[in-house]
């Protein structure tokens, strides 16, 4: 810890080693440091899910999904690294603050890359993502000097720290090698899988076979729910896109006050369907499982960002800005709320190891509400008339719990704390 933790009247922030935090420390939470560093990820969601309603706008499917998984994809990745380094050595001291900062740096780099990716993607040349990869190896260094100045004063973690720096050395240097070749696209996509897996190996190899590193498991519950309500945000930032874009073209109306409750009712019910469960106690306990949590939430913040896209891509239907129907565009919502509530079924089902024949009833009602507004879209109802249905899907996991779902998730957590 900083001294300035130790000492509440220290208002210095001194070089501190970093011995790692206590695994069990009482009363741990976000600090305003990350806090602050999370803001700079505002601007990467945000390009990520405008770009994307654009190419989905204009019929660019395949491109615009292409350029946001690589772009989200990154953005999530480089914050998932940085969160949980700083859970296990938040030392708050000027060194750590300073290397903070250039990560916020490279976030914002790597934000200003994402347009032009798009744009490259579209026109069917090489993937143009020299810019991102710059911002992304600005971020990835600065992580690789926070794990071995780790290394170098947690003797008892040292080797895992060792193991986190070389993977990620070694997949920055495979990316700066990629944007400088730059090849045809299948060959990219396929250089950039191959990468991928070096970084998402590093934490299995280092937390599995290297001992670990002493991350907060109630720290990263938080942490996780934090950036999923930054994700959210674009929902929020959607819903005002479709009601301006009412606004403007028919002047307030009865279609605008139905787009802003459908809007904001999909995001609150996301959210309030996110939060049903926390799985702080079984992370803590069952700390192995962190890894399908942890790389399952880069599919649900891709998700949620994906959400607030397609209600950019209703705004664009509605204004006639669009070269798609409004089925199409009922689609833009539908599927990313689809894997959203999927995943967060799977992230339950994993984590709590629970089974349970109700979870299927409720998947199976959630369908028959995205099929609706698909069929009705279909047939030819409003655009708006689409996305109020639309916003019962994630009311239905939350009238489920609230209803009886609530102690079938008290059971299996008792259980699993049990077996603890």
């Amino acid at each position: 810890m900083s001294e300035a933790r130790h000492d509440a009247k220290t208002t210095t922030h001194r070089a501190t080693p970093m011995r790692g935090r206590d695994r069990r420390e009482s009363h741990r939470a976000a600090s305003p440091l990350e806090l602050l560093f999370d803001l700079t990820f505002v601007i990467g969601f945000g390009n990520a899910a405008s770009q994307l309603a654009h190419q989905l706008a204009e019929g660019h499917y395949g491109a615009g999904l292409l350029g946001f998984t690589i772009a989200i994809v990154a953005v999530c990745w480089a914050w998932v690294n940085y969160s949980w380094f700083s859970s296990a050595y938040d030392t708050d001291d000027w060194i750590f603050r300073l290397a903070t900062m250039v990560q916020m740096v490279g976030v914002i780099i790597l934000s200003l890359g994402i347009p032009r990716l798009f744009d490259s993607i579209g026109h069917g040349d090489a993937v143009d993502n020299r810019v991102m990869t710059l911002g992304y190896v600005v971020m990835r260094l600065a992580m690789v000097f926070l794990w071995l100045r780790a290394a170098r004063h947690d003797e008892p973690h040292r080797r895992a720290c060792l193991t986190y720096a070389v993977t990620i050395l070694l997949a920055q240097i495979g990316w700066s090698a990629l944007a400088i070749a730059n090849p045809g696209v299948g060959l990219h996509v396929v250089c950039a899988l191959l990468l991928a897996l070096v970084e998402m190996s590093g934490p299995a190899l280092a937390e599995r076979k290297d001992g670990g590193t002493p991350w907060h498991a109630h720290h990263m519950s938080e942490r996780h729910g934090l950036l999923a309500i930054i994700a959210l945000g674009e929902g929020v930032v959607g819903t005002v896109a479709s009601v301006s874009a009412i606004v403007e073209t028919r002047g307030w109306s009865v279609d605008a006050v139905l787009i802003c409750a459908a809007g904001v009712g999909l995001t609150f019910g996301m959210w309030w369907t996110y939060f049903v469960v926390s799985f702080a106690e079984v992370l803590d306990i069952h700390r192995r499982r962190a890894f399908v949590w942890g790389y399952g939430h880069v599919i649900i913040f891709a998700a949620i960002a994906a959400m607030g896209a397609g209600l950019h891509v209703a705004a664009y239907v509605i204004q006639g800005k669009a070269h798609i129907s409004a089925t199409a565009a009922t689609l833009s919502v539908a599927i990313p709320v689809a894997v959203f509530l999927l995943m967060v079924y799977a992230l339950y089902a994993y984590m709590l190891r629970a089974r349970d024949a109700v979870h299927i009833a409720l998947l199976a009602l959630t369908a028959l509400v995205l099929g609706g507004a698909i069929v009705m879209a279909a047939a030819g109802f409003s655009l708006t008339h689409c996305l109020m249905v639309l916003t019962l899907a994630p009311i239905v996991t939350v009238i489920g719990y609230e209803t009886f779902g609530h102690r079938h998730a008290a059971e299996a957590l008792a259980r699993e704390t049990a077996a603890g």
